[in-house]
């Protein structure tokens, strides 16, 4: 049923779990993975502080990368074909940049790890998940953390 099954990784517990969800569902109906890991955008509020931007960007993208080398690890263990992405959301949020890549591969479905926050935390850091959810043209699999 689901032949590409796009899954967005960001090193969470979380997400680990969703993984490991996409790789059961990979096996039963022989499907093939994507996954991906967007890095947001770097905003800071005082833009006469001293930060070297250019060495958090390359800070940033090492973590994307070692975070996307772990999930491919785990899903070559599984005996499972992936192939892997790296994306800059480049000024768009990071869900609208998770569904132009799953048009792109393209994917039949969307498996992805929800922290599932409320309130306050909800408001301050948002949810990706929610956002991909709200906007897919495709079948979006939540999956809580424990």
């Amino acid at each position: 049923m689901y032949r590409r099954i796009l899954v967005p990784v960001d090193g969470s517990p979380t997400s680990e779990r969703a993984l490991q969800e996409a790789l059961q569902l990979a096996r039963q109906h022989s499907s093939q993975l994507e996954l991906v890991h967007v890095l947001g955008d770097i905003r800071l509020m005082d833009a006469n502080s001293y930060i070297n931007y250019a060495e958090m960007k390359e800070t940033i993208t090492s973590t994307g990368k070692k975070i996307l080398a772990q999930a491919q690890m785990a899903v070559q263990q599984a005996g499972v074909a992936a192939d892997v992405q790296l994306l800059e959301a480049g000024g768009a949020r990071i869900a609208s940049t998770i569904l132009e890549e799953a048009r792109r591969w393209p994917a039949d479905l969307i498996v992805i790890g929800t922290h599932g926050r409320t309130g306050f935390s909800r408001v301050l850091f948002g949810s990706v998940a929610e956002g991909v959810v709200r906007t897919a043209h495709i079948p979006v699999l939540l999956i809580r953390g424990a």
